[in-house]
């Protein structure tokens, strides 16, 4: 499912002559906004009801050099949730050459900011991931996952 394609300017490059891995970061978190937003768990959430999510942990894999210029694909390969937790990675795709650059896996907590809490996700949101789920399930690619044993039932 591709949720943002970005092109790579100079100031994310470093002096290697690719991209910096901290930008690598940077676009997946883009990416990772736009699946937030449709959960509504995203930045409008954290303004106006006082939840959103933190990520908790993490799992990177640099696969091909992104240099400036180039353009890239960040697409979401796989998505679960528990009731507190979001389980999801993310790819990073040459947009030209259709070849992986990058992955991260994330697990990431829903957190009331009044209270600085983990909480549990609202029956809505919950129908709005599942439904998410049962769109793409065949899609989704669960294998070499690495944080799988986060979620609890």
């Amino acid at each position: 499912m591709l949720l943002t394609t970005k092109k790579i300017i100079n100031e994310w490059t470093d002096y290697n002559g690719h991209m910096n891995l901290s930008y690598y970061i940077l676009l997946f978190d883009m990416g990772a906004e736009v699946i937030l937003s449709k959960f509504k768990m995203g930045e409008h959430s954290a303004k106006t009801e006082k939840k959103s999510t933190m990520v908790v942990e993490t799992h990177t894999t640099y696969n091909q050099e992104v240099k400036e210029g180039d353009e890239v694909n960040v697409c979401l390969s796989y998505f679960n949730h528990d009731n507190k937790r979001l389980h999801y990675k993310l790819e990073m795709y040459d947009k030209t050459k259709n070849t992986l650059s990058a992955s991260t896996e994330i697990i990431a907590l829903y957190v009331d900011l009044s209270v600085r809490k983990v909480t549990k996700f609202e029956d809505e949101k919950k129908i709005i991931m599942n439904n998410l789920i049962n769109k793409y399930k065949t899609h989704f690619k669960s294998d070499n996952l690495k944080l799988s044993s986060k979620l609890k039932n």
